[in-house]
C-alpha cells in the first residue's frame, strides 16, 4: 500500500548537520508537491519547507531559510531535507506529506494549509539538537 517513510534523524550537537530523507512507495513522488512539517514536545505542528513539482517553486519558512534545504529526485521517489546549523529549538519529530495542489494555483507559501489535501504522511524521524 502506498506510504512515506522518513528517515535520517538523530542526535546531534548545537550546529551540526543532519540530511533527512522521504521515500515514496506505492505512490509517485512527481505527482505531488511535498513538504516537512516539524512538531516539538507540547508544541504545534509548524511547516518547514515546500517544495513543488517543478524544482523552482520552493518556500521555507522564516527559522529555516539559511539553514535548510529542500531537494527532490523524483527518479528515487525521494524528497530531502538537508539541515545544517541546527539549534536545540530544532528538536522535534520531522514529517514529510505529499500534497495535492489545487488546480487553481494559490500562494505557493501556502503549501502547509491544512485545506489541502494531503492523502500520504510518514510515520516521521526524530530529531534531537543537543550537547
Amino acid at each position: 500500500q502506498p506510504q512515506l517513510v522518513e528517515s535520517g534523524g538523530g542526535l546531534v550537537q548545537p550546529g551540526g548537520s543532519l540530511l533527512l530523507s522521504c521515500v515514496a512507495s506505492g505512490f509517485s513522488l512527481a505527482d505531488y508537491v511535498i513538504a516537512w512539517f516539524r512538531q516539538a514536545p507540547g508544541k504545534e505542528r509548524e511547516g518547514v519547507s515546500c517544495i513543488g513539482r517543478h524544482v523552482r517553486s520552493i518556500n521555507y519558512r522564516e527559522f529555516a531559510k539559511g539553514r535548510f534545504t529542500i531537494s527532490r529526485d523524483n527518479a528515487k521517489n525521494t524528497v530531502y531535507l538537508q539541515m545544517t546549523s541546527l539549534e536545540p529549538e530544532d528538536t522535534a519529530v520531522y514529517y514529510c506529506a505529499a500534497i495535492q495542489w489545487p488546480a487553481d494555483v494559490a500562494p505557493f507559501s501556502t503549501c502547509y494549509n491544512d485545506n489541502y489535501r494531503r492523502p500520504y504522511w510518514g510515520q516521521g524521524t526524530q530529531v534531537t539538537v543537543s550537547s
